[in-house]
């Protein structure tokens, strides 16, 4: 793994506090009316994906996740302005306008969604790392899912196959603690979900998801091992979402003072304080980081603002091979 240092994490601070503004301009856009449909924002999971960003190959490895994935793709190399236009459903974004919210995707970055069935991914994922091992790549597939997704039967299934057959995949529960609304001790007898991975002998474990380097270091050594041939890992990474699980949760399920009390771990202020524990940076260098990302995220929503939506003809031109298909005039 890449050795952390003071610029990995003053890179971290940019990076997350970009990531959680992001979300938040969408959040704002979203009460506008300027995205539509649902809208789930990762608030608070922030060194998950910081984390397992500096573990990763970036010219190789791939992602894919659930439907709360709008930083990912941005962490991968994305234009974060096409990815706003895409939540506006411009046809500047990066399905051209047609994904929305819960399917971003780009083959170029290798990133390939959000997926809004709910462990939909999960057998995609090993699927990906299949293909890596069939064409002789050393390539690693990180596959996300939600704690709500581990009780899918798919991912039985997937497991079983991809211990089989040793695919270089890692499984990763993202565990915010709820599913929904419904929270982890109500979907099963036990809250311990990496222990679904001893059941397969899928080497397996729990992990701290709001220290970035915590999540680096456990994340590197399944990558490893999946690299070398090894197999899968199976991280129930435990973290926590700050907003509802989507814009019209209003979170009934939860106290305010859970919440609150969540909040005295935030990753970023987390990261923060060890950057000026360490003296890595100033005051002032951390006010102009932070004016940095509210330009960055200003320059986003404008982008997607003054984007035009797409020709109507976009909706059928990749649905029918047929050029002369008798049934489309009337609808264009």
């Amino acid at each position: 793994m890449k050795k952390i240092t003071k610029q990995t994490y003053l890179k971290w601070y940019e990076d997350m506090l970009f990531w959680r503004k992001f979300e938040d301009k969408l959040a704002q856009v979203y009460i506008n009316q300027k995205v539509r449909g649902f809208l789930h924002l990762y608030n608070g999971q922030e060194a998950v994906l910081a984390g397992s960003l500096h573990a990763m190959d970036l010219t190789k490895d791939k992602m894919i996740t659930a439907y709360r994935n709008h930083p990912q793709p941005i962490g991968m190399g994305v234009d974060p302005k096409r990815v706003m236009a895409e939540l506006y459903g411009k046809g500047t974004g990066t399905s051209q306008g047609l994904g929305g919210s819960m399917h971003i995707f780009s083959k170029e970055h290798r990133f390939y969604g959000g997926h809004g069935i709910v462990g939909g991914q999960i057998p995609l994922g090993a699927g990906l790392a299949f293909a890596d091992k069939y064409k002789g790549n050393d390539a690693v597939t990180l596959t996300f899912m939600g704690d709500g997704a581990t009780r899918q039967g798919s991912l039985h299934e997937t497991f079983n196959l991809a211990m089989l057959w040793k695919l270089p995949v890692v499984f990763c529960v993202e565990n915010n603690g709820y599913a929904m609304g419904t929270s982890v001790a109500r979907t099963a007898n036990h809250t311990e979900i990496w222990k679904l991975g001893l059941g397969y002998e899928m080497p397996c474990r729990p992990v701290d998801g709001m220290k970035p380097e915590v999540v680096a270091k456990e994340m590197d050594e399944a990558i490893s091992r999946a690299r070398k041939g090894e197999g899968p890992t199976f991280l129930e990474i435990r973290t926590y979402r700050y907003r509802g699980h989507s814009m019209s949760d209003a979170q009934h399920y939860r106290t305010k003072e859970e919440v609150a009390k969540m909040q005295e771990q935030d990753p970023i202020s987390y990261v923060l304080h060890n950057i000026y524990e360490n003296k890595w940076a100033t005051e002032k260098e951390i006010e102009a980081m932070d004016n940095k990302v509210k330009v960055m995220v200003s320059e986003c929503e404008q982008f997607a603002e003054d984007s035009p939506y797409p020709e109507k003809n976009v909706m059928y031109d990749t649905v029918y091979e047929q050029e002369d298909y008798p049934f489309l005039p009337h609808k264009l």
